[in-house]
């Protein structure tokens, strides 16, 4: 335990409060609703890239919020649980494989980000986003490189954007099955890419990336499955 201000604080809630001095700044500033934005997917090779935008008071006691990298699949679920539980403003945005070829992965992340934030049940009066800002959002805001691991509000978003792409992951393994998507959720993975040179790409695959393993062998331009002469999934 640590003594802070004449009161005893746990190692965790000292943490907790050491990765919210940013929202703290920002409320000591004027600004309330302060929400942190975050996406996953950006590197894998098939499905959608998911965002999350996440509104935590300054009084949050859920133990666990982090940088969804540093915490087990098991742990990612049981803070969002929990977050479901005490019923932390959050919302989900994504977008589609066709909009990640059609504009570029930054272009759609952001598409999705700023589609999370829309659906949020509140509207925020500030954005802390994980990564570089960019012109065109209508609401004052900050990018934070590496956010996720800086802010708690950054990090509850990488939870639930991470649990929410995860779980998209798992439905689309049962519709094209053979490729992993359950396993490695469309990352470049040995199984996945041994399974792409086996069954060619499916129609959740990103056509505008490619694939070169010097660890495999394997290089691949991941074709459009009419493109390839075969059928989807």
């Amino acid at each position: 335990m640590q003594r802070r201000s004449g009161a005893c604080v746990s190692a965790e809630e000292d943490r907790r409060q050491r990765m919210y001095i940013v929202e703290t700044e920002l409320r000591k500033a004027g600004y309330k609703v302060i929400a942190g934005v975050d996406e996953a997917g950006r590197g894998p090779l098939a499905g959608p890239v998911v965002a999350a935008a996440v509104i935590l008071p300054p009084d949050v006691g859920i133990e666990g919020i982090d940088d969804s990298k540093k915490l087990s699949p098991a742990r990612r679920k049981q803070v969002y649980a929990r977050m479901r539980r005490e019923r932390i403003p959050f919302a989900v945005g994504a977008a589609t494989v066709e909009e990640i070829d059609r504009f570029n992965i930054l272009v759609a992340s952001r598409m999705a980000m700023m589609r999370a934030v829309a659906k949020l049940p509140v509207r925020p009066d500030f954005l802390l986003i994980d990564g570089y800002a960019w012109q065109g959002i209508d609401l004052p805001h900050r990018g934070l490189i590496g956010g996720d691991a800086r802010s708690l509000s950054i990090a509850a978003a990488s939870i639930v954007a991470k649990v929410t792409r995860d779980r998209l992951m798992g439905l689309l393994d049962r519709k094209y099955p053979g490729y992993g998507f359950a396993r490695h959720k469309g990352y470049c993975t040995r199984e996945h890419l041994e399974a792409l040179a086996r069954l060619g790409a499916s129609a959740v695959h990103r056509r505008s990336f490619r694939v070169k393993s010097s660890a495999t062998g394997i290089q691949l331009a991941l074709a459009f499955p009419e493109e390839a002469g075969g059928e989807d999934g």
